[in-house]
């Protein structure tokens, strides 16, 4: 390929994709199956001029986190219920234009056909942005829908 075709199809890339499509909280995977233990990967972007320094999960009930990733110059605070987490803070500086991924192992409900996540940007400058609920209700990217369990 060109170095002009290659422009030319990132400037329509640019053009079709909406800029929000990327550029918020988001969890994944996106489907899973109920009652599966599963890696969720937390991303984390800047996209506006203001550093982000912590993002919230809430963990929905009846997900049990396992373990936590625990990246080097990051840190994480967790609350529990009893035995189970119910919530991790990570903190780090994510200036603009960069991003950051998180991960944790975690096994789904048994029942149910989604997993609903709560999920918090902080700023550096106290504003907070929450990446669950959009204008239309519940976001895609906080949702993660759950296959049944197979009986094989």
């Amino acid at each position: 390929m060109t170095t002009k075709t290659i422009a030319a199809i990132a400037t329509a890339l640019a053009i079709v994709t909406p800029a929000g499509a990327w550029a918020h909280v988001s969890i994944t995977p996106r489907q899973s199956t109920a009652g599966a233990t599963e890696k969720y990967t937390v991303r984390i972007p800047t996209e506006g001029k203001v550093t982000t320094v912590a993002a919230e999960l809430e963990v929905p009930e009846g997900v049990i986190v396992e373990t936590l990733q625990a990246p080097a110059g990051w840190t994480h605070e967790v609350k529990r219920a009893d035995d189970r987490i119910v919530s991790i803070v990570w903190r780090a500086d994510v200036r603009p234009g960069e991003f950051i991924e998180v991960a944790f192992v975690a096994r789904n409900p048994r029942s149910g056909t989604r997993i609903v996540w709560t999920l918090r940007q902080r700023f550096a400058d106290g504003t907070v942005t929450d990446w669950t609920m959009g204008p239309t209700g519940v976001r895609p990217t906080a949702v993660t829908q759950l296959a049944p369990l197979s009986t094989r």
